[in-house]
């Protein structure tokens, strides 16, 4: 069965997660602690970020889960705010965080437009601060559909988001590709009934992707070749 659209997970995938997301993480950890290094370090344990070294741990809830998830991990710590404070900052934080590109995307993904394939965006982060970031870089433009975990068709694991992607673009869940870098994004395209494609730009090791994956690349950029070989 031929690929026809490729959907891409945001954090860890067209961007690469530990250049992108370590200053985000500090930066929101000490605008929480009001700049006090100690607070900050207690904040940054209960959502697996280390200060000191700018790291997420492996099950860090940055990586995969949505806004509101890392907000109610945060709540319980910050009596003067509340849920829906916290979600500005982190939404705020966010937008503004610098993007490393996992590739050049813009050529890269000029050169999937030009096959003919169709091109989305499947993210946990807010849908205005993905579409922030697409901008950023030049690339908001090269995309059918870019979604959040606020746009209405729920987040992954589940596979809301791909179904609504597949629908809009008219292609067939299973002439889909979903490109992630966490186990999320490859369940949630088993899910949808897509081919699954991780990439070792996130924090997640091959082994752990592997049995989710159809394939395990790289990165992004190593797509053609291997679309031309199967």
């Amino acid at each position: 069965m031929p690929i026809d659209a490729i959907l891409f997970d945001k954090d860890g995938t067209l961007f690469d997660f530990a250049n992108t997301w370590g200053a985000f993480g500090r930066n929101v950890v000490l605008r929480l602690a009001d700049g006090d290094p100690a607070r900050a370090s207690e904040l940054g344990r209960v959502i697996g970020f280390d200060l000191e070294r700018a790291t997420y741990s492996e099950d860090s809830i940055v990586i995969a889960g949505t806004v509101d998830e890392i907000a109610e991990a945060l709540v319980p710590h910050l009596p003067d705010m509340t849920q829906e404070d916290l979600v500005d900052v982190l939404n705020t934080e966010s937008a503004s965080a610098p993007q490393a590109q996992a590739v050049p995307l813009a050529p890269f993904l000029e050169g999937l437009k030009q096959a003919g394939l169709k091109l989305g965006v499947a993210t946990n982060d807010g849908e205005m601060p993905a579409k922030q970031h697409l901008s950023s870089v030049g690339i908001r433009d090269h995309f059918d559909f870019v979604a959040g975990y606020d746009s209405g068709h729920g987040y992954k694991p589940g596979p809301g988001q791909l179904l609504a992607f597949a629908t809009h673009v008219g292609v067939a869940p299973e002439q889909v590709a979903m490109v992630g870098d966490s186990l999320h994004d490859l369940q949630a395209g088993r899910a949808a009934g897509m081919t699954t494609i991780a990439v070792l730009t996130g924090m997640a090791p091959a082994e752990a992707l592997a049995p989710m994956a159809d394939v395990v690349l790289p990165d992004i950029g190593h797509i053609p070749d291997w679309l031309a070989k199967n």
